[in-house]
């Protein structure tokens, strides 16, 4: 006997059975719970090498590709991106969510001394990383300014009154500001 004959010769019992994991499905549909930012901690480090004066093409074939290379061995690396500019270099490394941050930092450090003597002997400094996290990206940005107050006055009102606002919208991580004028202590 197949495993589709009771199926057939049951044709409203079928029709009952197939409306009952239909309607399972829709109400397990319902109570799932959707995010439209999930809190995610992906494992990202990100590695800055400064070499002032070099072009980026200096950077890239000197400084990032090297360091590609001494990356792109490493175990549990999901993720690659990099940057090459005017006297810097930025690589971004994005590991597996099942490696632990400290894991990969240690990584990227063995990575970095390994690849140390492929680097121009006259760098200013060794590659630097630090931990990132994406999710910390900004999602507004704004730009304040006016025709009819100072700069000054902007400003205080931005720092006094709209910072603190901001702040106490709900779903608000961090309020940064940047710009204007700050006296120097």
């Amino acid at each position: 006997m197949s495993p589709s004959r009771p199926f057939i010769l049951r044709p409203v019992a079928t029709s009952l059975l197939m409306l009952a994991i239909v309607l399972a499905g829709l109400v397990g549909l319902r109570l799932l719970p959707l995010s439209a930012l999930p809190q995610v901690d992906y494992p990202t480090i990100q590695v800055q090498t400064l070499y002032p004066g070099a072009s980026p093409e200096v950077m890239a074939q000197t400084v990032t590709a090297p360091l590609e290379r001494q990356f792109g061995q490493m175990a549990g690396l999901s993720r690659m991106s990099s940057t090459s500019a005017a006297g810097v270099s930025i690589v971004t490394l994005q590991f597996g969510l099942g490696l632990a941050l400290d894991v990969a930092e240690q990584q990227v450090q063995a990575a970095i001394n390994a690849g140390g003597s492929l680097l121009p002997a006259d760098l200013p400094a060794p590659p630097v990383y630090a931990k990132v996290n994406p999710a910390d990206a900004p999602v507004l940005t704004l730009a304040i300014t006016s025709d009819a107050m100072p700069l000054t006055e902007v400003q205080n009102l931005v720092n006094t009154r709209l910072a603190l606002k901001i702040s106490q919208v709900t779903g608000v991580g961090l309020v940064t500001l940047s710009g204007g004028q700050r006296p120097a202590v």
